[in-house]
């Protein structure tokens, strides 16, 4: 039985010593919306704001551990996944999850840093598809991740295609982010089974900062832990992430 009965979003992630991304930015974003944080941690890193300098993973069982106790001895009405190094990881993860099933989770599928270092080892890409994704209310992919995902290039006009395939491969919903597209416009596409894409649609800044994914993710997360539906959630993550980006680019 949860000994807080506040609401809470159990955050499950890398830390970073920078502030600027992981855990720290989902604990911003989250407090934000007014709820609670618990945590497990899946990783400490070394970095600046401009490279990762060392990292180290922690044990799946103590990852998991942490999942048990935070649900335990909180009100979780919502997880949010971040940074997962290996498969030994993602399988603790997911046989956490799997025990509490009612619980929503969003994972934001984090393969590299922003400077480019590989955070997820490749032998582990499957076991996330496989294992974890069907377990998740919302996988999360920028359309790098995507193309790592799928395993083939995409480009703007292959976003829908890809898209398909990787839900396909058991997620219950995709939200492909735009960001890294081109174009005036920066579009999020909401893609579920046996429902037509909907699209979140912003001018696209000038300006950019670290930890857009982990704000994004952690959102909704937030929100759906609010009760609120999936598509609510997402419009809702996605206007504070503009928000926050008008802040930064003023």
């Amino acid at each position: 039985m949860a000994l807080n009965r506040e609401l809470h979003v159990l955050v499950v992630g890398g830390s970073d010593s920078s502030g600027g991304a992981g855990i720290a930015r989902d604990i911003e974003t989250i407090s934000s919306i007014g709820l609670r944080t618990c945590l497990a941690v899946t990783a400490v890193t070394v970095q600046t704001h401009g490279a990762v300098k060392d990292i180290l993973h922690l044990q799946p069982g103590l990852v998991a551990d942490q999942m048990r106790a935070a649900l335990q001895a909180n009100e979780v009405a919502a997880i949010k996944i971040g940074m997962l190094a290996n498969a030994s990881i993602i399988a603790a993860v997911a046989g956490v999850l799997n025990e509490n099933p009612r619980i929503p989770a969003v994972l934001d599928p984090v393969l590299a840093s922003s400077s480019g270092r590989p955070l997820v080892e490749p032998n582990a890409i499957d076991v996330m598809k496989r294992d974890l994704m069907p377990l998740c209310r919302l996988v999360t992919p920028n359309l790098i991740e995507l193309a790592v995902l799928t395993g083939s290039a995409v480009n703007d006009e292959e976003v829908l295609r890809q898209g398909r395939r990787l839900l396909a491969a058991g997620p219950q919903a995709l939200l492909l982010k735009g960001g890294h597209a081109a174009g005036a416009r920066s579009t999020d596409i909401l893609l579920s089974p046996d429902r037509e894409p909907v699209r979140f649609d912003m001018p696209r800044l000038a300006g950019s900062m670290r930890g857009t994914g982990c704000m994004l993710a952690s959102a909704i997360a937030a929100h759906l832990a609010k009760a609120k539906s999936l598509e609510d959630s997402v419009r809702a993550a996605k206007q504070r992430v503009f928000e926050k980006l008008m802040e930064a680019s003023a």
